[in-house]
This record gives C-alpha cells, structure tokens and sequence, in this order.
C-alpha cells in the first residue's frame, strides 16, 4: 500500500485526507460507507503513473570495507599533536 501512496497526486491525497476526517467510524461515520469509500479512493488511484521522462541512472556504492579502509586511513594520515611530557 506504501508503493500505491507514492503514485497519488496531491488532489488524490487531499480527497484522501477530507474523505477520512469525514467518514471516518471515531467521528461517527458508518464503517460500511466507510470502508466502500476507501475502496473506491484507492481504486481511482491506482491507475499507472506516467512515463519518466528522463532516463532511469543507476548508481553503484562503494561497499562498506573500501570506505572503512579509506575513512581510518585518512584518520592515521591525519598529523596529531606532540605529546607534552
């Protein structure tokens, strides 16, 4: 359901949120209506979302032992204070 959210446009999310507060069992509405509601909300916004319109770019990470090795190397490069004695 998260993935669905994602899609909605901003109206879709507002008719969402007002038909929530409206209809919603706590506040007094009937959990029928209710649950038909949602039904037909999420239904009209699960249509496919458009096309990107630029190219889809993947990035790889360097993996996590080449950034450790390379953040302890700069520490140890890193010049550190004489000591007082």
């Amino acid at each position: 359901m998260e993935d669905d959210r994602r899609a909605w446009s901003e109206e879709d999310r507002a008719a969402y949120r007002a038909f929530v507060r409206e209809h919603h069992p706590d506040v007094g509405g009937d959990p029928a209506e209710f649950a038909a509601g949602l039904r037909a909300l999420r239904e009209r916004a699960a249509t496919p979302a458009e096309e990107p319109d630029a190219p889809i770019v993947f990035v790889t990470r360097q993996s996590a032992l080449p950034r450790l090795v390379s953040a302890l190397s700069a520490r140890r490069r890193r010049k550190r204070n004489p000591r007082v004695r």
